[in-house]
């Protein structure tokens, strides 16, 4: 009988891990060990460019890829996990709930935007974290072209100043101008509880983010939160009101909830603890990967961030640990020395940077190049190829 590894979830972490176990199973000459993939759908959704026009284009379909690998798949949405019985429970395409078993599982969910209890939240903002909610962010976008022009209209704040959100408001004056024109004054506001702008980055980096901010006209209100959203507008804790039609929360995220159900340690973020292999330490048949995954990557006290850039790699290793755990093969214990931060600027361009000391390499249109080879080309799954697909799936292979 094969062992069946089950891997939930297909995004960047869930695909290369069924990639990767596939190439052990390859290498190791074995017909034995059934890979399967449980995922709404067969397709890789390039979670990174949805701050971008045309979401709906961001969707790299998978079936091809797991025909010629031989990974199964199986279209559903998890909904319980039976340790004692190794048994995943998925709503299936027509509502039926259906078991599916395994030997080894590997949690691949991803995460999702955290939302506090904050008044008008749930009613009024949009967001950009999942395909559907950017599609509907970007409708929205394209209906303000027949509200009449007004200074709430021509107005956008964004909730929170991290990664997603400088991308988001650095892309929107180019967004705004190409629905409303040149000649409209248009307004995009940050707005940040933090002291600084990009106050987690390093200070050449935080300084590359001022810059292209002041040069677009994006505006931060620092050491600000949000009190309360309804249809007009924000209203902050300190007392300001802004008037907009549009607000877009990317204040956070935090793990897939299917997380709690697993007995483990967990960060700030909902993440469970793992291994050196990725395993959660009380369930050895089960692991965790991606944004699901709180992983050390080196030896110095780093921790993998909730990027694909990390996604990918921990994906990599998740599969072939997996994998290797059941055809009695050496794990592989999870490390990712090398850390680049690429980040869009807008028409402005990018800036990107090398080590976790984010050291600026190259800023505007050199960087904005790079940017896009990362995100473009490289992020995409291989192609559906099983000689192409191996290299790349091997986590000992240089990535970034």
């Amino acid at each position: 009988m094969k062992k069946q590894i089950l891997i939930v979830g297909s995004g960047f972490s869930g695909m290369w891990a069924a990639v990767s176990a596939a190439r052990v199973a390859d290498i190791e000459g074995c017909n034995d060990l059934r890979i399967t993939v449980l995922a709404p759908r067969a397709e890789l959704r390039v979670r990174p460019r949805f701050y971008e026009e045309q979401v709906a284009g961001f969707v790299a379909p998978l079936s091809d890829l797991f025909a010629e690998l031989n990974i199964e798949f199986i279209a559903g949405d998890a909904e319980r996990i039976d340790v004692k019985e190794k048994i995943v429970w998925y709503r299936d395409p027509h509502g039926g709930t259906v078991p599916a078993t395994y030997d080894r599982l590997v949690l691949a969910t991803g995460s999702q935007t955290r939302r506090p209890p904050i008044a008008g939240l749930a009613e009024h903002a949009f967001d950009i974290d999942q395909l559907e909610s950017a599609q509907v962010f970007e409708k929205h976008l394209d209906s303000l072209v027949t509200r009449p022009a007004s200074a709430a209209r021509n107005t956008v704040v964004v909730c929170g100043g991290g990664f997603t959100g400088i991308e988001l408001a650095t892309e929107l004056p180019a967004r705004l101008r190409a629905r409303f024109g040149d000649d409209t004054e248009t307004k995009v506001i940050v707005v940040e509880r933090g002291a600084a702008i990009g106050g987690r980055y390093s200070e050449a980096l935080r300084s590359t983010i001022e810059a292209a901010s002041d040069e677009l006209g994006v505006e931060w209100r620092l050491n600000s939160e949000i009190e309360a959203i309804d249809a007009s507008g924000v209203t902050l804790k300190n007392g300001e009101r802004i008037d907009a039609l549009t607000v877009v929360w990317t204040a956070g995220v935090e793990a897939h909830p299917l997380s709690e159900q697993i007995d483990g340690e967990r960060d700030s973020q909902g993440r469970l603890k793992v291994n050196a292999s990725l395993q959660v330490p009380a369930q050895a048949d089960i692991y965790a990967t991606g944004d699901m995954a709180h992983a050390k990557t080196d030896d110095l006290g780093n921790t993998a961030l909730m990027t694909c850039q990390h996604a990918i790699q921990l994906g990599k290793f998740a599969g072939h640990n997996a994998a290797a755990s059941l055809l009695n093969v050496e794990p592989y214990p999870y490390r990712q020395v090398n850390y680049v931060t690429c980040l869009d600027l807008g028409a402005w361009g990018a800036v990107y940077t090398e080590g976790w000391e984010q050291e600026v390499k190259s800023v505007r249109d050199e960087a904005k190049k790079i940017k896009i080879a990362i995100t473009n080309e490289l992020i995409y799954p291989p192609a559906a190829d099983r000689a192409v697909a191996f290299a790349a799936a091997d986590p000992l292979a240089k990535f970034v």
